[in-house]
């Protein structure tokens, strides 16, 4: 098989795994198990709790002792016996355990496709650079595909999307031990302190001002991103109940229409360049919290029947809101970056969005939903939720504005794009 379509079928069942479970399991949790706000907060936290620590773990264990491709396999059949176990929990502290364990396979995976499909680019004499983004742009098709599938087999609400998700992830478990090999890149007695393990060193980012406010708005936004992967499904699957709606698209299948989001995606992204030449960093991380404002204040007033339109502008939005801080940033701390430290300066920029800004993000929605949004017969009032959330998008980025005082250098940024290391994918 062509080396590029059998990184294709990785990088597609990678994010199928995922596409097929986190956006629908708001609505198994709310619909099917009825079990409260607070815990379903804690349920996206294990996202955040794993990226705080087992990629970089699992890096050490790829570049010293174990083959990149056959870890890699181990994890995902690992994570398939997890998502297996799912259906059969029967309340919601049992739960949080199972998909802790399940991410804690999950997320190092997404770091070690990358390692398995770079190494193997350059092994074959192909240009990284080249060939690389449009073998990854296949994850976000696979994530696409995911939903599309629990959505029109009818399983946001059945445990059927976590089986669904499980057969993926054994499928990509066993072909990992057919990818090219990867292996281990130090000797075994070649030590790094923890310090370099744990990309501690990254931290002294934090003593230029700039750079400061700049991670601490990356937390924010990362904040902003479990709110709507947590709550959009839900969102949609409580219009099953009310008479007016129940043969509207948008509840027959949810999932579908929450898809434009990801395609959106796929189309912002090659906007990037453009906007970061012309604009800058600080333009663009402030349409980013826009579009967030608009993300969730549009939800707020949307619906399935007439404002249906509001609801897919929404997911139209969603492009701009996450590809204008998750690849421009990471862009952004490239450039930045003292080339001894870019590797772990990007690990902390994913440790701010995808580790904190997660934790944080669940948490809190979830106590706040539990304690001002749900009603004595557990209802959501959906109106209120969307709309506090679009009013923290809105603060972040009137505050933000006078607050990060980069200066724009066109020529920086072509710099950083022409370098191999500043491709990064969402």
């Amino acid at each position: 098989m062509n080396l590029k379509l059998r990184l294709t079928v990785m990088n597609f069942l990678q994010f199928f795994i995922w596409g097929a479970w986190l956006i629908t399991i708001g609505r198994y949790w709310f619909e099917n198990q009825q079990w409260s706000g607070t815990s379903f907060g804690a349920i996206f936290s294990t996202m955040g709790i794993s990226a705080l620590f087992m990629p970089a773990l699992m890096g050490v264990v790829a570049d010293k002792w174990i083959n990149a491709e056959k870890l890699y396999g181990v994890m995902h059949i690992g994570g398939a016996v997890m998502l297996a176990l799912v259906p059969a929990v029967g309340d919601p502290e049992t739960m949080f355990w199972v998909m802790l364990v399940n991410m804690l396979f999950y997320m190092p995976t997404i770091s070690l496709a990358i390692a398995v499909a770079y190494n193997a680019l350059k092994e074959s004499g192909q240009d990284v650079i080249r060939d690389y983004p449009p073998i990854r742009v296949w994850g976000t098709i696979g994530f696409i595909a995911a939903m599309w599938t629990t959505s029109l087999l009818k399983l946001e609400t059945s445990p059927g999307q976590f089986y669904v998700a499980a057969a993926a992830s054994l499928v990509l478990g066993l072909y990992a031990f057919t990818l090219p090999r990867c292996p281990p890149r130090l000797s075994r007695s070649e030590s790094r302190s923890l310090v370099d393990v744990l990309g501690l060193t990254s931290f002294r980012l934090f003593k230029n001002r700039n750079m400061a406010v700049f991670f601490i708005f990356a937390m924010l936004l990362g904040a902003a991103l479990q709110l709507t992967n947590a709550y959009g499904g839900a969102f949609l699957g409580e219009f099953s109940g009310d008479p007016r709606y129940a043969d509207a698209i948008a509840v027959k299948y949810p999932a579908i229409i929450l898809s434009i989001s990801q395609i959106s995606e796929t189309l912002f992204i090659l906007t990037i360049p453009f906007f970061l030449r012309r604009f800058g960093i600080k333009a663009v991380m402030t349409m980013s919290m826009v579009a967030w404002f608009l993300r969730f204040g549009l939800f707020a007033y949307g619906d399935p029947g007439a404002g249906l339109w509001m609801i897919i502008l929404s997911c139209i939005v969603y492009g701009m809101a996450f590809d204008f801080f998750n690849i421009s940033g990471s862009l952004f701390v490239e450039q930045q970056a003292n080339p001894n430290i870019r590797a772990s300066a990007q690990g902390l920029f994913m440790l701010m969005t995808n580790g904190i800004g997660a934790i944080l993000g669940s948490a809190i929605s979830g106590w706040m939903i539990d304690r001002f949004f749900t009603a004595a017969d557990g209802g959501k009032d959906w109106h209120g939720i969307w709309l506090t959330f679009a009013v923290y998008a809105l603060a972040m980025a009137i505050v933000f504005v006078p607050l990060f005082r980069h200066k724009h250098d066109p020529d920086a940024v072509r710099r950083a794009q022409q370098r191999p290391e500043g491709e990064l994918v969402p």
